[in-house]
């Protein structure tokens, strides 16, 4: 699932007979899901990520958001948000609220 999601392929790609033949020459003892139980688990982690971000977040506190921008070794634009708030014992604390990489060949159209 992690190649899948870190190379953006499409869920339903793994139904590609050639793909399967690709992943099981690497382990032959590898059992492909179907792109419906791909999405399933990605969505069931989504939602268990959610709900640990929120309950990371203070329910009475106000949180301040920042965002962070940076390029990887390998010329990878990413983009973060991140929430700041004081804990009960006032310590600044952090969450990564999103992050995601940066589509540069929008920007580049503002490039003089």
């Amino acid at each position: 699932m992690l190649a899948f999601v870190t190379a953006h392929i499409p869920w339903n790609a793994i139904s590609n007979l050639e793909l399967r033949r690709a992943y099981n020459a690497l382990r032959d003892d590898l059992v492909l899901p179907s792109a419906t139980t791909l999405s399933n688990i990605c969505l069931t982690e989504y939602a268990l990520t959610v709900d640990a971000i929120m309950k990371q977040l203070p329910s009475q506190n106000k949180v301040s958001l920042a965002l962070d921008g940076w390029t990887s070794m390998n010329k990878l634009a990413i983009t973060s948000v991140i929430g700041y708030y004081m804990d009960r014992n006032s310590v600044l604390r952090e969450v990564q609220l999103a992050f995601d990489d940066v589509n540069l060949l929008f920007f580049s159209r503002f490039e003089s």
